[in-house]
């Protein structure tokens, strides 16, 4: 069994226009079977310092340790983060800024990638940081209505062609039981 096989029963309440004879409000119940959710509120933001998090010792050391300037400190950094960050997260499942964020790499099956997929994932997030743009409008007593423009970096279309899950920690065990339910 595959995490994007799995399905999880979801039942919606919707209220109709009808009321019992208590005044209550009669709710019709729907199931439904809706694909497994691995990814979690606030992913994007996370990923995203937990990328920054890996870059940082690898700039330090360009920079200090081996004199670079910092515009090749921070060139060097990527490929160094894309190999060691392959490498532990085959081994561990992780990197020290997903460690931070308590977050781990797993495969279709509910496992640490291999090699190959976790290099392949990593090679893609270079590619990964495209942006988008979205309006969002604000009230506020003292300034009226404003309009704001924002950018957020999606960083979901490496781990959907590598068919990889980025999950926090504590999700693993559930999906784990999911797997095993299923089998």
């Amino acid at each position: 069994m595959r995490i994007s096989e799995l399905k999880e029963r979801k039942i919606v309440r919707r209220a109709t226009r009808n009321f019992d004879l208590g005044g209550n409000r009669i709710y019709n119940e729907f199931e439904y079977d809706l694909p497994f959710k691995a990814d979690f509120s606030g992913s994007e933001k996370q990923r995203e310092w937990a990328k920054i998090i890996d870059m940082i010792p690898f700039f330090l050391i360009f920079l200090f340790i081996f004199k670079q300037a910092p515009i090749l400190s921070f060139l060097f950094s990527i490929p160094s983060v894309v190999i060691l960050g392959s490498v532990t997260e085959t081994v561990w499942g992780t990197t020290l800024g997903k460690r931070i964020f308590r977050m781990i790499v797993i495969d279709d099956f509910g496992n640490f990638p291999n090699f190959s997929t976790s290099l392949k994932r990593n090679f893609l997030c270079l590619s990964n940081f495209y942006p988008s743009f979205s309006e969002y409008t604000t009230k506020d007593v003292a300034f009226g209505t404003q309009t704001h423009f924002r950018t957020d970096l999606s960083m979901h279309m490496n781990n959907k062609l590598c068919k990889t899950y980025i999950i926090k920690e504590i999700q693993l065990l559930k999906i784990k039981k999911l797997l095993e339910e299923k089998k």
